[in-house]
């Protein structure tokens, strides 16, 4: 019986030491697509919605972590504040650091979002600038594609501190990085013609409109041996979307959002500065009690306020957990996915992707079919708003003008200059695209084009 008791416990775990091993817990089981339904049951269900790029998309157990930071705020102020808010804050950075690769916590900063970043580093140019570090007349060079608020922050700061301030003008339909890089290497001859230095390059990671994902890590490598002083990539819909390791990357200052493709509430983002004397000399816009005491804690303190969209980066990891192949195989679905459907587009409408597959994230730009005419901003404009409010279609359209030798015919069918950025998010179901697609060949098959749209 004594032998038959101790087989037993063999048999269920136990060691030569009589003591019973642990077992291993199971794996969790992946999401499910009912559940992914569940937690994005708040968005309107009326409505296609293929635009997260713009504004990202939170589910709702980390809406329920972001109320519970709220309440702890409200039920006792005074304890929140001293006790919680920075110890929360740390571990959200400690979180981002592993995810980016960088070398200390440190080196990263939560902030608002990427514009406000972007206000950190331009500020600290301005100064470099307007006290003499920088020389009148040097420049600072961005690409014409570059997000329109960091194109207007770049002038605020930069122009006006006596920046001379250079575009990179970059093709698009694109077709290599070849021709991007090509087009750099240009831009910083210009920027560097006439004795003048080049002392900032903003880069981006993934360009808004259109949407490309631009090859960094060789622009920044350029910019190295060009002698660029400082390199500042604003990569607002990098994280959750492409790979970021800013080590290897190897800029100065590094900023992506966390509420477009990590599933973070509005709004939050993080800025990395690499460790190096002009890190030390960054400062948050707003001045608070914490101003000298670093980066990090400058920009964890900017006055009373709501906080908690930065502390629920732990929370976001918890999500994304529950996914197979955790935030590398969201990535990999999501390009995947909106490449096939950009495909299925290009192909419906009798048009084609605005750049190959490897060149887009989670975002991707599809041809409209000329005989919309869409011939201005104005025009994208319009046809946007009819597709949401004649077919709960949400999309943005970009204009892009006629190139040299094209002419927009009357019928528009001899070139395309509308095209849809269409993105994937883990809540997108075949369905949502099907919709656009239908929505297009109506307006086509009824004879409506941009100049019978009217403005609201």
């Amino acid at each position: 019986m004594d032998r038959h008791h101790s087989d037993d416990s063999t048999d269920n775990g136990g060691d030569a030491n009589g003591q019973r091993a642990k077992r291993p817990r199971p794996a969790p089981r992946p999401i499910s697509a009912t559940e992914i339904a569940e937690e994005f049951a708040h968005h309107d269900s009326s409505v296609a919605r293929i635009n997260n790029g713009s504004f990202g998309s939170c589910p709702a157990t980390v809406l329920a972590a972001q109320r519970s930071w709220q309440m702890q705020f409200l039920r006792q102020p005074d304890e929140f504040y001293i006790h919680r808010l920075q110890p929360g804050l740390f571990h959200s950075r400690a979180v981002v650091k592993e995810i980016i690769n960088a070398a200390d916590v440190d080196e990263v900063s939560l902030v608002d979002n990427a514009t406000t970043a972007a206000a950190i580093v331009l500020q600290h140019a301005s100064w470099a600038f307007a006290e003499g570090a920088f020389r009148k007349g040097d420049a600072v060079v961005m690409l014409h594609y570059a997000y329109g608020a960091v194109k207007k922050s770049i002038h605020a700061y930069v122009a006006r501190a006596g920046g001379h301030v250079i575009e990179v003008p970059l093709p698009f339909p694109v077709s290599s990085n070849e021709e991007i890089v090509r087009e750099f290497r240009k831009a910083l001859e210009l920027g560097k013609a006439n004795g003048r230095r080049v002392r900032l390059a903003v880069i981006d990671h993934v360009t808004s409109m259109p949407s490309v994902v631009i090859p960094v890590k060789e622009l920044t490598r350029i910019c190295r041996e060009e002698g660029v002083d400082q390199v500042f990539v604003d990569a607002a819909h990098a994280i959750g979307s492409v790979e970021v390791d800013v080590q290897d990357i190897g800029a100065d200052f590094y900023t992506s959002n966390l509420h477009k493709w990590f599933f973070c509430p509005p709004s939050v983002a993080f800025l990395y500065t690499k460790k190096c004397s002009a890190a030390s000399c960054l400062h948050h816009p707003v001045v608070s009690h914490e101003y000298g005491n670093g980066l990090p804690l400058e920009s964890g303190w900017i006055g009373t306020r709501d906080y908690s969209s930065q502390l629920v980066v732990p929370s976001v990891m918890e999500f994304i957990g529950r996914f197979e192949g955790g935030i590398e195989g969201i990535r990999k679905q999501n390009h995947d996915k909106v490449v096939e459907m950009g495909k299925m587009l290009a192909e419906a409408w009798g048009t084609f992707l605005g750049s190959p597959p490897e060149m887009c994230c989670s975002m991707i730009m599809v041809g409209l079919p000329g005989c919309l005419r869409v011939s201005s901003e104005k025009d994208a404009m319009k046809l946007r708003s009819f597709l949401r409010d004649k077919f709960k279609v949400e999309v943005p359209i970009y204009y892009q003008p006629p190139k040299d030798g094209e002419v927009l015919e009357k019928d528009g069918n001899n070139c395309v200059t509308g095209y849809v950025r269409i993105s994937h998010q883990v809540y997108n179901v075949v369905g949502d695209y099907h919709r656009l697609r239908d929505a297009i060949h109506n307006l086509v098959g009824d004879g409506y084009n941009c100049d019978m749209l009217s403005s609201k």
